[in-house]
């Protein structure tokens, strides 16, 4: 009978459990870490509701893995911080002294929150990630015998997956990876990613961290892994008089440019700055650039707080900036630059500007020429997604063979479903 699997991400934000608590001592400085202390910040993690690290103790203590191997994995999850040979005991005495700091406790759930969690349940067989995790830390030995200053980690770790538990074997992977910075290639890190999902893992168990050969940004990519990038998310963000409920403006700002969402450090950023200079350097008039963000955002009163964005070209070139010096942290050597504009696009995008031409509100019919304007003379590709926002932000229903076109458009272009789904949410959901 296969185990029923816990939803993770309901319960934590970053690591947890095991992996987490190695993490955690293997962070902590100008402490000395006796006994006495490891215990109390087991105690700690478990009162604070992280009962999983009470059961990942317990999965070892009842798996029959030698202690050699029990002393190998803990010694290069904690990057050695803490050694219990130091402290005059063995590594298994040490467990069942975490494991009585840590009793048997289930999460508690208000009623409501069943249903959801019974749906959000991975359904990943034992088998099957055995599978996945052995491959894994195969594909990747060769670096971990190179950085990992724990002689056999890697026979080590694939004991505890195929003799103990493959959950917590690929969590202590990551964690004794990201413990010796570890260098992944980015197959390597998709990968885990997407076990991690599957696992139903807070993005940040896998992710932060973790460090990965990533490629050279690309302004011109659109397979992000989230809906929206580029202008349109930033108008998506700040549209109308929303915005104010997720954070200030610096802070919803950060959301667009300064977080990665899983892609390569930068891709955000980088995408938005190009949108933002294909914009800013046409020729455009700032009264054409007014009212398309107004659309785009349905922002047509801008009073009070909301003037952050009354002088619409300074407000865009302001964000520009901001994501030039983002890009300067995250990647040092990169030179911005503006990818080739998708001109076998034009005449597509334009059919469908011209149906949009009758699509209520008029403020969605006024912005329609400046789109003609921006696919015919700035970027066809922008003009599209520029389409979707305005569309998004005023509510007009896309169904049937309009819709079927957008996907096939949204598909030539490299966007994923996701992409159209996320800005025009199917009407028969």
């Amino acid at each position: 009978m296969e185990r029923v699997r816990e939803v993770y991400y309901d319960d934590h934000g970053a690591d947890f459990g095991l992996s987490g608590y190695a993490g955690e001592l293997a962070g902590r400085t100008g402490l000395r870490l006796d006994e006495d202390v490891t215990l109390a910040l087991a105690a700690a993690q478990a009162a604070d509701e992280d009962v999983q690290l009470g059961r990942d103790v317990r999965t070892l203590l009842e798996s029959g893995l030698p202690d050699g191997t029990l002393h190998t994995v803990w010694l290069a999850a904690a990057r050695r911080r803490f050694d219990p040979a130091r402290e005059g005991t063995d590594v298994r005495s040490w467990l069942r002294r975490v494991s009585d700091a840590c009793p048997l406790q289930d999460p508690e759930r208000a009623p409501d929150e069943t249903p959801g969690l019974a749906e959000a349940r991975p359904v990943v067989t034992e088998a099957e990630l055995r599978d996945a995790v052995t491959a894994e830390i195969e594909a990747n030995a060769a670096g971990l015998h190179l950085a990992v200053a724990v002689p056999d980690v890697v026979p080590a770790l694939l004991r505890v997956v195929r003799g103990a538990d493959a959950d917590l074997g690929l969590r202590l992977f990551l964690r004794v990876a990201k413990s010796y910075s570890v260098l992944l290639g980015k197959d390597a890190y998709d990968r885990l990613t997407d076990l991690g999902r599957r696992l139903a893992y807070p993005p940040d168990a896998v992710q932060r961290a973790l460090e990965v050969r990533w490629p050279p940004v690309d302004p011109g990519r659109r397979d992000l892994g989230i809906g929206r990038f580029g202008v349109q998310m930033l108008a998506a963000v700040f549209r109308g008089t929303d915005w104010p409920h997720l954070g200030t403006v610096r802070e919803n700002l950060a959301r667009v440019i300064d977080t990665d969402y899983g892609d390569v450090p930068g891709s955000y950023a980088a995408v938005l700055l190009e949108d933002l200079r294909r914009l800013l350097d046409s020729a455009l008039s700032d009264a054409a650039l007014s009212t398309l963000w107004r659309a785009a955002t349905r922002r047509t009163y801008v009073t009070g707080q909301d003037e952050f964005d009354a002088d619409v070209r300074a407000w865009l070139e302001s964000v520009a900036e901001e994501c030039r010096e983002v890009l300067a942290r995250v990647d040092p050597g990169y030179a911005p630059y503006v990818s080739p504009a998708r001109t076998d696009a034009t005449e597509a995008v334009l059919r469908e500007l011209r149906e949009a031409g009758d699509d209520e509100p008029a403020d969605v019919r006024a912005a329609v020429p400046l789109l003609v304007d921006v696919v015919t003379t700035v970027d066809p590709d922008l003009g599209f997604r520029l389409l979707l926002q305005l569309l998004s932000a005023h509510a007009v229903p896309v169904t049937g063979a309009r819709r079927a076109r957008f996907l096939e458009l949204a598909g030539r272009l490299g966007y994923g479903p996701e992409h159209v789904a996320d800005h025009l949410p199917d009407p028969r959901s």
